[in-house]
């Protein structure tokens, strides 16, 4: 039987309290998330790795640490250059690039963002895989709104929602 796979762990303060990020130790993310929402990525874990992981507190695991620091600091496009790893289903896999490739500054309701991945009728999945999104703020599930332009749903709550937006520019 092999060894569970190794994640590193950090945590670091925002002008939004506390954010947990987990990475291997390619330094590739596999959860990011606010720290009061801790049980959102404890589920996310053992569903994207069912075989099994242990955590192991580190600083600055492959650099995110920092990288998200800038981020919060004002260097939207640090964002960019960090990498996740791929997991969760082939729908998910699809959301989860796709989002990524929502330029910083922007929004797109679920329906257009449907349409853009070539799934029209995908509102609903594209809802519950943006709800299902371990990464969070790397893999920008804050830039999806309502068709009428309307804050919906975000894990960590609509206020940091708003807040990620006007510190990425959106109107």
């Amino acid at each position: 039987m092999s060894a569970p796979l190794l994640l590193l762990t950090d945590e670091i303060a925002t002008p939004l309290g506390a954010f947990t990020l987990i990475a291997d130790e390619a330094g590739r993310l596999h959860a990011a998330e606010w720290t009061d929402c801790a049980d959102r990525v404890e589920r996310s874990l053992r569903l994207l790795h069912p075989e099994g992981y242990s955590l192991e507190r580190a600083r600055n695991p492959g650099g995110n640490s920092a990288a998200l620091r800038a981020y919060f600091a004002g260097d939207i496009a640090v964002l960019d250059k960090l990498a996740v790893a791929e997991f969760g289903t082939p729908f998910q896999r699809l959301m989860w690039r796709n989002l990524r490739k929502v330029k910083a500054g922007t929004t797109l309701s679920y329906g257009a963002f449907a349409r853009r991945i070539g799934k029209p009728a995908a509102i609903r999945a594209v809802g519950a895989a943006n709800g299902a999104n371990p990464i969070s703020v790397v893999v920008p599930c804050h830039r999806l709104v309502g068709a009428d332009g309307a804050l919906t749903k975000y894990g960590g709550g609509l206020h940091r929602k708003q807040w990620l937006l006007e510190h990425e520019g959106a109107a």
